[in-house]
């Protein structure tokens, strides 16, 4: 393959992320279609920027910069051209998936049962068209895609098994571009520097190491303290970013928007205009899915039947239909919970947060739980909810971080770092009341407040 440098894009993060003749040819259909544009309408962090002005970063972005670092590893493994080209496409392609304000919007669904990742087969399908292949490979006649080509991307991206295993790793692993990219990208434009670590020694002390499933992606031994600083990046920018309290609270208020404006919209007067729109159509067939779910134990039937009867809608949804909604409805004087809720975003009345780090949350959940049902005349369901977010930094079990030892052994990075050690497998919990702050003077919301802090402070 040739070396000539043929396109350059200028990344904040990375610097100038260069692109190869062949590479450009490989990923640049895929960019410039319908589909992966759309990802330029969706915010990476959700509703972060409203807690970290810069956080307006994309979808496009990232997936641009999980590319760039995909063709990295891959050059710096030796992996051949035909498998590069399937790995920086996979990479590319890995969050097409994604709707409205990223992962916030899978909280629409009940008990999350929808995620992006169900929808990407369908986004990736529109991609298996012989005309698409045909335009591809007058573009790319020494690589060209096939079939069987496209499903191994498909594989990659879905997690399946049957890829082979170092070319997995790099799109989805303990130590996939996703991540290597995301940290560093979300840090940057949060304006921390919780997510930072050196990402060019990583990329020089990456290497295949033998494992039972064949070549794996690891690290040599020098590596093991820029492991260390990257997976405490990434507990930190979890604790800090990711889970901080008041972006999850800001984002429960928006998902709770968005479930009451679905359960109402289809007979609410006031909403007759917004039924017409292309998210009033998905949230009334949303409802209708949530309804059938909490009636069934056939929930995978329904499932594939909504996703297959809702994707047209979907593909064209990014945040850009929500916030012309919120704004429509912060505009009126209906007082229905999501014009409530609307307003209180758009007004900026930030809910009141109350840390719950040291209480025994199936307790307070109980408490919460009979508080709201001896309340529901005067204080909505919405205005006051118990949030929690346990998460683990690294996982032995799900699949270790190898490395090579200086005699040439292989072993799982926790048997080589006692940090790594102390960190694996500990679960983490972020938990919080989000109240509405025109209730928090009540009496009997500081009577509540009060019964946990004094049970558990």
């Amino acid at each position: 393959m040739t070396s000539i440098i043929s396109h350059a894009i200028k990344d904040p993060v990375h610097g100038t992320m260069q692109f190869s003749t062949a590479e450009d040819n490989w990923i640049k259909p895929f960019i410039d279609s319908p589909n992966f544009q759309r990802l330029r309408h969706i915010k990476q962090l959700g509703m972060g920027d409203y807690i970290f002005p810069g956080a307006v970063h994309t979808r496009f972005n990232h997936c641009l910069g999980c590319c760039y670092v995909a063709s990295q590893i891959s050059q710096k493994i030796g992996l051949p051209d035909e498998e590069r080209q399937l790995v920086i496409i996979a990479c590319l392609l890995h969050d097409i998936g994604h709707g409205p304000f990223s992962h916030t919007f899978e909280d629409i669904f009940h008990h999350k049962l929808i995620r992006h990742e169900a929808w990407t087969p369908f986004f990736l399908a529109d991609f298996r068209k012989p005309e698409f292949f045909e335009k591809y490979n007058k573009r790319n006649p020494k690589f060209p895609l096939t079939l069987e080509k496209f499903t191994q991307i498909e594989e990659m991206i879905m997690h399946k098994s049957t890829v082979k295993r170092v070319l997995a790793d790099i799109v989805s692993s303990q130590l996939d571009s996703d991540r290597l990219d995301y940290l560093l990208r979300d840090s940057h434009f949060c304006g921390v520097s919780y997510g930072q670590y050196d990402f060019r020694w990583m990329l020089n002390c990456m290497t295949m190491v033998d494992s039972h499933y064949g070549p794996r992606l690891g690290i040599t031994h020098k590596g093991i303290g820029v492991v260390e600083h990257y997976l405490m990046a990434r507990r930190l920018m979890t604790r800090n970013i990711y889970h901080y309290q008041k972006k999850l609270a800001l984002e429960f208020f928006l998902i709770q928007l968005l479930i009451n404006l679905a359960e109402s919209i289809d007979h609410h007067p006031a909403y007759s205009e917004l039924k017409t729109t292309r998210l009033g159509k998905f949230l009334i067939q949303a409802n209708h899915f949530n309804e059938k779910i909490k009636l069934s134990d056939n929930t995978e039937k329904f499932k594939e039947e909504f996703l297959t009867a809702n994707y047209a809608d979907y593909r064209e949804l990014c945040d850009y239909d929500i916030f012309a909604i919120m704004k429509q409805l912060s505009a009126t004087n209906d007082n229905h919970a999501s014009a409530q809720i609307a307003r209180r975003i758009e007004y900026r009345d930030m809910p009141k947060i109350i840390r719950l780090d040291y209480v025994d949350i199936k307790i307070a959940e109980e408490m919460l739980t009979d508080f709201k049902l001896s309340h529901t005349k005067t204080i909505q369901d919405w205005q006051i909810a118990l949030i929690k977010n346990p998460h683990q930094s690294y996982t032995i079990e799900e699949d270790p971080i190898l490395v090579v030892n200086e005699t040439g052994q292989v072993k799982p990075i926790n048997e080589m770092s006692l940090m790594i050690n102390a960190i694996s497998d500990k679960f983490e919990n972020t938990a919080f009341l989000c109240i509405d702050s025109l209730i928090i003077d009540n009496p009997n919301i500081k009577n509540i407040i009060a019964k946990l802090t004094e049970k558990f402070g």
